[in-house]
């Protein structure tokens, strides 16, 4: 099970197997620059008037979007840590928990929320790219073509990064992260004049309820959205590399970008009702309505490359936890076969579905609830662990992992049927999942002010990571002795 080395071409060759001792050579600050380019998108400044429209004040928004964002970041640094210890992908390291053949349960979970984060990011490039087309005059009102175009090469782009594997994509985050951070700086310069304070301030308090959902909006949107991933780059470091410093270089890049861009955001979206409206239909597109038109190509193409580059992370991750599902092909292979669903998720939102906010809205929540379940069993895993993970034990259903935990298969089962019970869809174009919410009249009903809060998704985690610490600790140090 040890690693495959570099094709002639560079391309990435290794799948879900052990990483070599020889490529573990990784140093927990070489994990700033994934994380950082990966979340650097102006993409984040979207989630001003998503947070906004909880109903909440514009010091309310900020405090729970900063803390929501470190948060879950430093979620995905306790997740990073197992990469370190088993020098494996982050779902082959939760058959640990959940044994050999039942890590695949939560291991669809993990695919369908990779697959659906790297086609919102793409469908996101693809609208932008319209909307600045359209403000150029390249094309009229009717985007079909432009459109077609887009989506087409957007799609051809992430399935090449994704397939070109870990090596190549590290090279290339070091010139995104400069490229998008100058234009950043410069979009935040030219906007500023947007920003009115008298309405910004004005906006009335929401309750605390209202907060809590903008912050699980907020955590699900960001660190949990990749908490599935967290392991797949930590895999090769080095070592004697320490604990604190991967947690510390995980969660100051995840959460650097994203903690300024969304505070912007709000700045924008608070001081104009129409702004934070568009944004709900087309992120990207309505941000760049504010800039000059001598700007918008910079724009459009700094935006569209670092979408990109979260939405190859996302597609590299999620072709790995496509093979932890038994099916045996090569790595690439799986890459491109998560292209062709990526295409095809785009052109159903970009053609067919009337917003983009209540799709992907649904999509945070309904799968939030089982990765904040996953999750919370991951960090007790690894809370209980003093020991590196037996790697090749990690692929024999006969290990010391087994091939079922059914405690942790309960437990998960359990936490999602009470998050689910606790969370709710706002939003009549996704009314697929009405059928959440389903505990809510213990605390008020769907009308109830505790409705927007969403809150189970902290509950399926920390239900979850107490159970698990509870009911798992002796199976642990079992293992640990073997």
């Amino acid at each position: 099970m040890s690693t495959q080395t570099q094709g002639g071409s560079g391309i990435e060759l290794t799948g879900i197997e052990i990483v070599s001792e020889a490529e573990r050579t990784a140093q927990p600050r070489n994990l700033f620059l994934p994380w950082f380019a990966s979340n650097i998108s102006v993409f984040g400044m979207a989630y001003g008037a998503w947070v906004l429209g909880f109903g909440i004040s514009f010091w309310q928004a900020t405090v729970v979007a900063v803390i929501g964002v470190i948060l879950s970041f430093a979620i995905c640094g306790v997740i990073a840590l197992g990469g370190k210890r088993g020098s494996v992908p982050t779902m082959v390291m939760s058959r640990s928990a959940f044994g050999v053949q039942g890590a695949k349960i939560p291991g669809v979970v993990s695919w369908l929320t990779s697959i659906g984060w790297e086609t919102s990011l793409a469908i996101t490039a693809v609208l932008a790219t319209a909307t600045v087309f359209e403000r150029l005059g390249w094309v009229g009102s009717d985007h079909t073509m432009v459109n077609i175009a887009a989506a087409v090469v957007v799609a051809a782009l992430i399935i090449l990064g994704a397939v070109a594997g870990y090596h190549i994509i590290m090279k290339m985050q070091a010139v995104l992260t400069w490229l998008t951070g100058i234009t950043t700086i410069i979009y935040v310069f030219l906007v500023v004049p947007s920003i009115d304070w008298d309405v910004l301030l004005a906006i009335p308090n929401g309750s605390v309820p209202a907060m809590i959902g903008g912050m699980t909006m907020v955590m699900t949107g960001m660190g949990l959205g990749w908490v599935n991933i967290a392991a797949d780059w930590s895999r090769y470091q080095s070592r004697d590399a320490k604990g604190s410093s991967i947690i510390f270089w995980n969660t100051l890049g995840g959460s650097l970008g994203p903690v300024v861009l969304i505070t912007f955001g709000l700045t924008l979206a608070g001081s104009s009702a129409d702004l934070s409206t568009e944004i709900g239909n087309d992120p990207v597109g309505a941000l760049a309505s504010l800039l000059p038109t001598w700007f918008l190509i910079p724009f459009l193409l700094t935006a569209i490359l670092s979408l990109l580059s979260g939405a190859i992370n996302g597609i590299y991750s999620s072709g790995l936890t496509l093979l932890t599902l038994g099916i045996k092909i090569p790595r690439p292979v799986a890459s491109l076969i998560d292209g062709v669903i990526l295409t095809a998720g785009t052109i159903y939102v970009v053609f067919f579905s009337p917003t983009f906010i209540g799709p992907f809205q649904s999509f945070l929540v309904t799968l939030g609830v089982p990765l904040a379940s996953w999750a919370g069993i991951m960090m007790a895993d690894i809370a209980l662990r003093r020991r590196s993970y037996d790697e090749f034990a990690l692929f024999n259903s006969s290990g010391r992992y087994g091939a079922f935990n059914w405690v942790s298969l309960v437990l998960m089962a359990v936490s999602c049927a009470i998050g689910w019970g606790l969370v709710i869809n706002g939003y009549s174009d996704a009314s697929w999942n009405d059928w959440q919410g389903y505990l809510l009249g213990l605390i008020g009903g769907k009308d109830g002010v505790w409705a927007a809060g969403n809150i189970g998704v902290i509950v399926a985690m920390a239900t979850s990571f107490v159970g698990y610490y509870a009911g798992c600790a002796r199976r642990v140090r079992q293992q640990e002795e073997v």
